[in-house]
């Protein structure tokens, strides 16, 4: 029997990855993730392969095996990626995200800022998938609602960050959702279904916070609000009949339809619906003088696949409705791919379960097995500043110790991203802390106390499990 790295030894690529992260971090800020994260992963992957071939006569193939077994489990989620790439770009072309916008605008009343900005970036963030698309386009617009109309920039960056967050945690297009329903074997709707039990009161106890403090506020300036409606008004054709797409996507995602289908057919109709509602578009992204059928093919293609970029007026509109397309995932799906590499090598070392092994003697009931997952996403979150690859490491640390116990998959993907998604943003050196703090020019420590939905979402989730409410446990 071969002699299993003790937990110190286990230890030491995560200290070297952290440390790589850091480093990566501090030089390269919020663009890490377009190589920095990834060659820090493959680094440290060979670090531990080398530590395992070296003193623990650990084969290369064990380690091969353990890598391609890991990178076969996300190809599903791979292709969910470039397909959800495909449909954030036709979704906002074709006028489905500009009409929920505008029509969410209307319900923004000063009383009511905070709760109707809440809201307002969930709506777009679940129809995006993405909390720093949400952050760096509208949110961006309602920071400057908020501060003409008197609200401490703390308050007004917290209920953005909340309701974008929210998204980000249970839209099947986001890329943190799939990723923690991926790791863990979990079906997506299934994990989105039972995450609704801990992230619904979440929210619910959010807005009445919002609601309170927005109430006790004196504030009358509509002004911006006005003038980003007109603009996109002005911009995009706005219709009720693009609330077609987000409703049938809605009923397919209710009738439990597989993902992929699911996702495939919103962006077929989004696409048939861009060519009926946004022909003038179209041309423009294509560059042609003429609106043809060359042009307008062209336009489409180029929406899905690649970035784009509508010049208007308003620079807030213009930031607003740039996309990326299926290029846009690339970056994420190398950091995924090298992640699954550093999972594959610590698991075929053996030293994955080593750390592992410390966490079970704390885990004898569901509240502390709960518990201790939660604590090891908040540190891994701390320790490797990303939190995609604190998902990973979460989702493969746990999953054995579940199924041990007996608890569905499900339990983990949705303790993973109560602990780690939602409390990314809350650090300052993370890159979801860092990106934020930036685009929203509020630095992490200001707004942290006032992102209610990220602070409660953990610790409803361990006052779920000591209820017990919907957790079974498998004979």
């Amino acid at each position: 029997m071969k002699k299993a790295p003790s937990p110190l030894v286990s230890l030491l690529p995560i200290v070297v990855l952290v440390i790589l992260l850091f480093a990566t971090i501090r030089v390269f800020g919020s663009d890490a993730l377009n190589g920095g994260s990834q060659v820090s992963l493959l680094t440290t992957t060979a670090i531990c392969i080398l530590i395992g071939m070296a003193f623990y006569k650990i084969p290369w193939k064990d380690y091969e095996l353990a890598i391609t077994n890991n990178v076969a489990g996300v190809t599903t989620a791979i292709i969910i990626l470039l397909i959800i790439g495909a449909l954030s770009g036709i979704w906002m072309i074709s006028g489905v995200v500009p009409t929920l916008i505008y029509y969410g605008m209307q319900i923004i009343h000063p009383s009511f800022f905070l709760t109707s900005t809440c809201i307002i970036c969930v709506l777009i963030s679940v129809m995006t998938g993405s909390s720093w698309t949400t952050i760096a386009t509208i949110g961006i617009a309602l920071m400057g609602i908020g501060k003409a109309q008197g609200f401490e920039e703390g308050w007004i960056a917290g209920a953005i960050i909340s309701g974008a967050y929210f998204g980000d945690k249970v839209s099947p297009l986001s890329e943190t959702t799939i990723l923690a329903a991926s790791v863990t074997d979990t079906p997506l709707f299934r994990h989105i279904r039972y995450m609704m039990i801990t992230t619904v009161p979440s929210l619910i106890i959010t807005l009445i916070i919002f609601t309170v403090a927005g109430l006790s506020h004196d504030a009358s300036n509509t002004q911006h609000i006005a003038e980003v409606a007109a603009a996109l008004n002005e911009k995009f054709h706005i219709t009720p009949w693009l609330l077609i797409i987000p409703i049938a996507t809605g009923i397919l995602i209710a009738r439990k339809v597989p993902s992929i289908i699911t996702l495939f057919l919103s962006t077929l109709l989004a696409g048939i619906f861009a060519l009926i509602f946004q022909p003038d578009l179209l041309r423009e992204i294509s560059g042609a003088a003429i609106s043809n059928f060359d042009s307008l093919f062209k336009g489409l293609m180029m929406t899905i696949y690649g970035k784009t970029s509508l010049q208007t007026d308003n620079a807030v509109l213009t930031d607003l409705i740039a996309t990326r397309g299926m290029s846009g995932m690339m970056n994420t799906i190398w950091l995924i791919l090298c992640a699954m590499c550093f999972g594959g090598a610590m698991t075929a070392s053996g030293m994955l379960g080593s750390i592992t092994s410390l966490f079970v003697r704390f885990m004898k009931k569901t509240v502390s097995v709960v518990s201790a997952t939660v604590c090891s996403g908040l540190f891994l979150n701390l320790a490797t500043a990303d939190q995609y690859i604190s998902i990973i490491l979460t989702g493969n640390m746990f999953r054995d110790i579940y199924a041990k116990k007996g608890y569905e998959s499900c339990l983990l993907s949705r303790t993973t991203e109560d602990s780690v998604t939602v409390t990314s943003v809350l650090i300052p050196w993370n890159t979801c802390g860092m990106t934020q703090a930036t685009i929203l020019s509020v630095p992490t420590l200001v707004y942290l106390p006032y992102c209610f939905f990220n602070i409660i979402s953990p610790l409803m989730s361990i006052a779920v499990a000591a209820i017990g409410y919907k957790i079974v446990k498998r004979p």
